[in-house]
């Protein structure tokens, strides 16, 4: 029902986006300014990071949505800095949409705003707006790589996924581009995130689609505690494959609910391979629990564990610590009837039952262990309801990436 396709946030109908490089990043072949525009408006939710610390754009681009009855046109952003902490931070990302508005003749409050980076660093906001007719004159329907890369910070790869699917006999289509590397933990919002769809679905229905999704994918994720200041997830419906609009949770809902669940968890699940320095993907499956809450929260414990993230690096099948963060998880369930499997291409290894160690052969487990996509399988034996986690190991260049992150 969910096919994937090419194209990232210019998959759906009507939407142009483009990246260049505006002086923000001293090296010149790497982009540092893009733009997502619809060709018209466009229904939008969002989250929003829950640090209390929150960069100047997340503040305006809420301000414009609230402003604009929960639409939008434009979404401008930038690395290399967040634009945080700042005392002009509100100000300059102001000046940000109005360089977009101004020449393109989109409402201001139509115009969103994203920057990522160093924070408590003065943006120069002037080369952005120097740069402006150059980023529109390069928006294109093909431009979504372009884009992706320049929104990426210790990123070592860009983000993108997108799939189609029908509603009302209509092709619809629902794609979306991410940044993440460091600076990851469990409190939505995770990371910069822009999604688009040419679905047509209400604002009110958009937002609990967003907010439900959210719960169960990027809030799942964590790469090392950290929540950032900056993060947001945006998310664009147009219309325009030309569907009966979506006002309800009916049928037509649930499909288009999936196939959000369907790109956000596939760019989680990068995000977390791609966490900075990280060389596996570490997943979390809690099965059989007495509600989806405390299989999420059991999941999310097990996955940000600092000493479980490094035994997954040294490839040590040390289950302990599995045991370990789910018993300070804040959760209620019998730790005697716990079962813990470690899993890979290389195959299963029982290493607990019942909530204690059974025999297991450590060359098995080391075998296991060597993939670089993990998954660690718990059973609570409570219940029906599961849920997953992800995340990635904790490596000694996560420490020399974050320990001269600002040169």
């Amino acid at each position: 029902m969910y096919k994937n396709i090419e194209g990232g946030v210019c998959a759906a109908k009507g939407y142009r986006a483009s990246g260049i490089n505006c002086g923000l990043n001293s090296d010149k072949n790497k982009n540092d300014l893009a733009l997502l525009v619809s060709d018209v408006d466009a229904n939008t939710a969002a989250v929003y990071t829950q640090n209390k610390v929150k960069g100047a754009p997340v503040t305006v681009t809420k301000s414009h949505i609230a402003a604009s009855g929960g639409v939008s046109r434009a979404v401008v952003m930038n690395s290399k800095n967040a634009n945080t902490c700042n005392v002009d931070g509100e100000e300059k990302a102001e000046r940000m949409c109005r360089a977009v508005s101004e020449r393109m003749g989109i409402e201001n409050d139509k115009v969103l705003v994203a920057s990522t980076g160093v924070i408590g660093q003065i943006l120069p906001v002037e080369l952005i707006e120097n740069s402006m007719d150059a980023l529109i004159a390069e928006l294109s329907y093909n431009g979504n790589a372009e884009a992706a890369t320049a929104i990426m910070t210790t990123d070592t790869v860009k983000k993108e996924y997108a799939v189609e699917f029908e509603l009302d006999g209509k092709r619809c289509v629902l794609g979306g581009m991410a940044k993440g590397s460091g600076m990851i933990h469990p409190n939505m919002a995770t990371t910069l995130n822009f999604i688009t769809t040419d679905a047509c679905v209400s604002a009110e229905v958009l937002q609990k689609a967003l907010s439900d999704i959210v719960k169960i994918t990027y809030n799942c994720l964590s790469v090392d505690g950290d929540t950032s200041t900056n993060d947001m997830v945006i998310l664009q419906a147009n219309g325009m494959a030309g569907n009966e609009e979506i006002k309800t949770e009916d049928e037509a809902f649930v499909i288009f609910k999936e196939a959000l669940y369907t790109v956000m968890r596939e760019l989680t699940k990068m995000l977390a391979k791609d966490g900075e320095g990280a060389t596996k993907l570490i997943e979390c499956n809690v099965s059989s629990a007495p509600d989806i809450d405390t299989a999420i929260i059991v999941a999310k414990s097990v996955i940000r564990s600092p000493l479980l993230k490094c035994a997954i690096f040294g490839e040590d099948a040390n289950w302990g610590r599995v045991l370990c963060a789910i018993g300070y998880s804040e959760a209620d369930f019998d730790i005697t009837k716990v079962d813990v499997d470690f899993e890979s291409a290389s195959g299963m290894i029982a290493v607990c039952r019942d909530g204690s160690g059974v025999e297991f052969s450590e060359d098995e487990a080391k075998k296991v262990l060597s993939e670089d996509e993990i998954r660690i399988n718990v059973s609570l034996n409570a219940g029906s309801e599961s849920a997953t986690a992800w995340g990635c190991d904790l490596t000694y260049d996560y420490v020399k990436i974050n320990g001269d992150y600002r040169s």
